[in-house]
């Protein structure tokens, strides 16, 4: 099926481009990309006044499929990813059972080949269950189509098998995504280490057990000359620790979420297990901090670290509720109303950190709309406000700090290799 889409602003940072353009898409690949074009279509989509650009790639979600359906399956999740204009979305391991060997990635390729709307790429586990002590078979679960490697939700904490971890993803050709947490530090905390947790008598994680880490894995990706991946950036120190290590040379890229530059601390004194996450909401100075980085480039993407759990999970005190939010649905709208609208980056460079960049990261040929290219296309509108309803979340878990905001900036149409999946 051949779509015209008309009229809109292309934003192509990728090949240099921002103009207003017509783009059309024939057998799912982007045909030609040209202005006022005249070419025959099944269906002509007018895009005035607003942004064409390649679908954006998220590297951090939760799918809890298989194992915890209950809270998301692949299906809803990807409902969700394309309602904020997600085409490609990278899954995490901490599923049930983990996804740590061939058979369960084999398993997982099954549902998404049925059950998916848009593209789904798997992270297999470092560890074997996630538990820090042996190494699963990288190349094995390659063989099976993993993208990457991660035990998010955990981190490595033995040195010895990080620095093996990091040559053996090295070997396999892995990106290898770290969540960076020492729990020795950090222990049963809830909530950022400060006047804050005082405040709600509630137990502090320190910045360092972010930071220490960060410093650690980096070193050893520096020792054995390996690429690192930083997860979830939270806290000015750990910016400050790749900014130099970028500037030495070494080989880690990194991203933040949304809610790191969008709600501090302060958000939890109500109580709310819908502000408690992990690593926790921090400072306003470490929200500069992160704004900062992502002007200057120290950050490379935007992630969402999307997680969901279920109403009965966080609807219980805050020392006992899981940590983590849904983010998919509302990650556009915040990156353009705490980003692009207060100067920090432009929209080419939103759409860099939100599709380029992840795309490279992880060497696939997306983030692009050059001709020949899978037609993984996303249209919004940036200045669409729109209020961010519970009844509307496509998730199947509506754990979100943000219901109820009036939002800013709204997907229009998205296309999935070719394919008209959503339009508002």
């Amino acid at each position: 099926m051949k779509y015209l889409i008309k009229n809109g602003r292309v934003i192509d940072p990728a090949n240099s481009v921002d103009d207003t353009l017509d783009i059309l898409t024939s057998d799912g690949k982007i045909a030609k990309i040209a202005a006022k074009l005249e070419a025959k279509a099944d269906k002509i989509i007018d895009a005035k006044d607003k942004i064409i650009a390649p679908g954006l790639v998220d590297m951090h979600v939760h799918l809890r499929e298989p194992g915890r359906e209950d809270k998301e399956t692949v299906k809803t999740g990807t409902a969700a990813a394309i309602e904020g204009g997600f085409t490609t979305i990278v899954c995490m391991p901490n599923t049930e059972p983990p996804l740590d060997n061939p058979k369960i990635i084999r398993t997982l390729k099954e549902i998404i080949k049925k059950d998916a709307l848009a593209e789904v790429l798997i992270t297999g586990a470092i560890t074997e269950n996630r538990f820090g002590e042996k190494l699963t078979n990288f190349k094995a679960m390659k063989k099976e189509g993993i993208i990457a490697v991660s035990d998010d939700g955990s981190s490595v904490d033995k040195e010895k098998l990080m620095l093996e971890a990091l040559k053996a993803a090295k070997k396999a050709h892995l990106v290898l995504i770290d969540h960076c947490e020492d729990r020795q530090i950090s222990g049963r905390g809830v909530i950022n280490q400060g006047f804050m947790s005082t405040k709600m008598g509630l137990r502090g994680m320190p910045r360092e057990s972010e930071y220490e880490r960060v410093k650690r894995d980096i070193e050893l990706a520096a020792k054995t000359s390996s690429r690192v991946h930083i997860a979830h950036v939270s806290c000015k120190e750990t910016v400050e620790i790749i900014r130099k290590a970028k500037k030495k040379g070494v080989s880690v890229t990194a991203e933040t979420a949304p809610h790191y530059f969008t709600l501090t601390e302060s958000c939890c004194v109500t109580y709310d297990t819908n502000t408690k996450m992990n690593p926790p909401l921090r400072t306003e100075e470490d929200i500069a901090a992160i704004k900062e980085g992502l002007r200057d480039g120290t950050i490379d993407v935007i992630a969402t670290d999307h997680a969901p759990h279920t109403d009965s999970e966080k609807d219980v005190e805050f020392d006992f509720a899981p940590f983590g939010i849904i983010g998919l649905e509302t990650a556009l709208s915040l990156a353009i109303m705490e980003l692009v609208d207060k100067k920090i980056i432009s929209l080419n460079e939103l759409i860099m950190k939100m599709s380029v960049n992840p795309s490279r990261i992880l060497g696939i040929d997306r983030g692009t709309l050059k001709e020949g290219s899978v037609a993984n296309v996303v249209v919004f509108d940036p200045g669409e406000k729109y209020v961010y309803k519970r009844e509307a979340i496509e998730s199947k878990s509506k754990n979100s700090p943000f219901i109820d905001w009036e939002l800013k900036g709204r997907v229009q149409a998205v296309f999935v290799n070719g394919h008209e999946i959503h339009r508002h």
